[in-house]
């Protein structure tokens, strides 16, 4: 591979990361600094950390990024879950953005998979 910007999960974490923006505008003014900013910062460190992991060296510090990735997919999702439980999303954003969120962790937990049985 010559660029992490060729794999498909990050291809897909990135455009889940523009839904995020999309659907956080219409959040409260009082959220920004909140709920808001930790929904962004999560979506934002799914694609970071997919390319940060792939810059280093060795597997092992490879599949540790993926991890963290994979760890920030999962509060993201808690986090917008929340936001419909406030009634900041709708259940049709809700939907849209749980359903990317879960593709999302199918791919990454697949290239995990991948890496690590790699030699």
């Amino acid at each position: 591979m010559s660029t992490y910007k060729i794999l498909k999960v990050w291809q897909k974490s990135m455009k889940l990361v523009t839904t995020i923006y999309i659907e956080t505008k219409c959040f409260p003014k009082e959220e920004i600094y909140g709920l808001t900013s930790q929904i962004r910062r999560a979506s934002i460190s799914i694609p970071s950390n997919i390319a940060e992991g792939y810059g280093r060296e060795g597997k092992n510090d490879y599949l540790r990024f993926l991890n963290i990735a994979m760890s920030s997919l999962f509060e993201l999702q808690a986090q917008v879950e929340i936001g419909k439980n406030l009634m900041f999303l709708t259940e049709n954003s809700f939907n849209t953005i749980y359903d990317d969120t879960r593709e999302l962790e199918r791919m990454l937990s697949s290239f995990i998979r991948t890496i690590k049985n790699s030699k």
